[in-house]
């Protein structure tokens, strides 16, 4: 299952596979490229799998809920994450009121939860907010460990 972009060039929408996220790409209509991930995707329950099976770099997944104000508060740092890390990770966000199986499958008990994976594997989660200088300092331990 790929993730839809549109090529900023052209318009036209591409099929981006989960492992090729954090990749730069070509627009298959005019061969523009077409940059990593640099904001934060909304996901859903088949999404989520693929991109945490597949992706070669670690994931940053913000659960949250549109009636949480600390996750509202969360947002822009979240999305600094995306754009500061783009190339080197993806970043997901998961809403736990459309998708409460997900919430439920990694304990997530309050919000906003972030949680960190490499290679499919859960390498940490956290409740609570937080900013972009400590999300980022989790994806780069994460890569770090998937490298050694």
């Amino acid at each position: 299952m790929p993730v839809i972009r549109a090529c900023k060039v052209c318009g036209r929408n591409n099929r981006i596979p989960a492992a090729h996220l954090a990749d730069t790409g070509r627009c298959g209509a005019c061969k523009s490229p077409i940059p990593p991930a640099a904001e934060p995707l909304e996901v859903d329950t088949p999404l989520f799998d693929e991109i945490i099976a597949n992706a070669r770099v670690p994931v940053l997944v913000d659960f949250w809920a549109a009636w949480c104000g600390p996750c509202r508060m969360a947002a822009p740092e979240v999305a600094r994450t995306a754009a500061d890390m783009a190339g080197q990770a993806v970043v997901i966000k998961v809403d736990t009121e459309r998708y409460p199986e997900l919430a439920g499958r990694y304990n997530v008990r309050g919000i906003p939860n972030f949680a960190v994976f490499a290679h499919g594997r859960l390498v940490s989660q956290q409740a609570g907010l937080v900013n972009h200088e400590q999300m980022e300092s989790w994806l780069a331990s994460a890569k770090a460990t998937s490298v050694a």
